[in-house]
């Protein structure tokens, strides 16, 4: 019971408030002592810092690892006033005052945190050596228009119940029964100003087909890493190679058996998560370059 309650101790994080780009984020600091590194993980829309609880479990044996929530979301919510939603230009600043704040190393994105994430890449923050973009593409196929249409009209309505099932129906259609359940508890209980912040992001999207600004990506400079699972039809890997077009230096993995979710699928998938990012993030340079515009496999990231 005593080495249980002490590794328990190791995997809580320290917590603080910061305050960036005139809002106040939440912040968890995941410590290794060992570490070199730090990496940060940008959460995708309606999530929180729980939503990587297991991709914490891989990442923190190699690396300090830092969660925060959006100003509108989860512990940020309190210190922060809600009068009008924050544009994802903001969501870029408040990462790139995070980036300083905790020096760090590496990125990874999920979802649309891509957005945030591939915008505050494209000014180039000196610090930043690598990136991972998961569950992400430049293009909104068939299946996301569907989905990002009736997601607007629930969450205009603020039909809690239809919001939730929607998210389940969908991009979560694989996850495990437990995880729908919080999935669907989490995201029919928020506060009507994360719908409405929400619901502005996906109506510019829909109507003005800028949720990704291909035009700026080319001043990515840094190795990108764009991991897809195989079973998404939301994102899928073959959407997300139309970036090989416009960044400089990419890869692609593809996640076997695996939909939106990714690591939180299933176990296979979480063990071919772990092996594809740290075979990315921990490669060296040489190793690196060699490597443009190919697939990592799991046994070869190992």
């Amino acid at each position: 019971m005593p080495k249980l309650r002490q590794e328990e101790d190791d995997m809580r994080p320290e917590t603080a408030v910061v305050h960036v780009h005139s809002q106040y984020v939440h912040t968890e600091f995941y410590s290794c002592p060992t570490a070199r590194k730090t990496i940060i993980l940008v959460n995708g829309s309606l999530a929180t810092t729980a939503s990587f609880a297991q991709t914490v479990k891989y990442l923190q044996k190699q690396f300090n690892v830092v969660l925060y929530d959006q100003p509108y979301s989860g512990q940020s919510k309190p210190y922060n006033h809600h009068a009008q939603p924050i544009s994802k230009e903001d969501e870029a600043q408040i990462l790139l005052g995070l980036i300083e704040h905790f020096q760090v190393n590496y990125l990874m994105s999920f979802s649309w945190g891509g957005v945030a994430s591939l915008l505050a890449l494209a000014q180039q923050p000196e610090r930043i050596e690598k990136a991972v973009i998961s569950s992400f593409s430049p293009l909104l196929n068939e299946a996301m228009l569907d989905y990002l249409g009736k997601g607007v009209r629930y969450l205009q309505s603020i039909d809690r119940e239809n919001v939730g099932r929607l998210v389940n129906d969908t991009i979560g259609k694989h996850l495990p029964s437990l995880f729908k359940r919080y999935n669907y508890r989490h995201i029919s209980s928020l506060a009507e100003h994360e719908y409405r912040q929400m619901h502005a992001h996906i109506h510019k999207v829909v109507n003005l087909d800028s949720h990704c600004q291909l035009e700026c990506l080319s001043n990515i400079e840094i190795p990108l890493l764009f991991i897809n699972g195989d079973r998404d039809e939301y994102t899928t890997p073959e959407d997300a190679r139309l970036f090989a077009r416009h960044v400089n230096d990419c890869q692609f993995a593809t996640i076997e058996n695996a939909g939106h979710f990714l690591d939180m699928e299933h176990k296979h998938a979480w063990l071919q998560m772990q092996h594809t990012l740290l075979g990315f993030l921990q490669a060296s340079p040489s190793r690196q370059h060699r490597l443009p515009f190919t697939d990592l496999q799991p046994a070869m990231a190992m």
